[in-house]
């Protein structure tokens, strides 16, 4: 681990209250670790929105799976995509509808593209996509 390195940093009184509030929810033992987690987190999802930075992901979507043909344009979009779709998971949550997750890895531009493609397909009910750098912090080799 590299050397800590001490700061100080003006915040609003209201504002410092509702984020200690947050973090004692979310069992934080000190604000320092929280604000180390909100700066890891921000350069990690800086690092991942560079167009040729590879990434990995998680794809959610929701659908109603007796929309016609929609199972088939889902299937088929990760067919045409079959590098970049790691693994998928099924789940039926009622008689009508499903929760697909797919994992997704590659560059970034392409994994985006992807999602945005499946989200928009008529018929999805709602999709939300996760990404992270696949090589959080690594120092670039020479």
């Amino acid at each position: 681990m590299s050397q800590l390195a001490r700061i100080g940093v003006a915040i609003d009184a209201d504002l410092l209250a509702s984020f200690d509030g947050l973090i004692e929810k979310q069992g934080y033992e000190n604000r320092s670790e929280a604000f180390r987690d909100l700066i890891r987190d921000r350069l990690v999802r800086a690092e991942s929105e560079q167009p040729n930075k590879e990434v990995v992901g998680t794809l959610t979507l929701v659908y109603d799976h007796h929309q016609r043909n929609l199972t088939e344009k889902i299937t088929n979009l990760q067919h045409d995509h079959h590098g970049v779709v790691v693994s998928t998971l099924h789940v039926h949550l009622d008689h009508h509808n499903c929760l697909e997750v797919l994992i997704l890895r590659g560059k970034s531009k392409v994994v985006h593209q992807l999602a945005d493609l499946l989200v928009s397909i008529k018929g999805i009910q709602h999709g939300q996509l996760a990404v992270t750098a696949a090589e959080i912090g690594q120092k670039p080799k020479k």
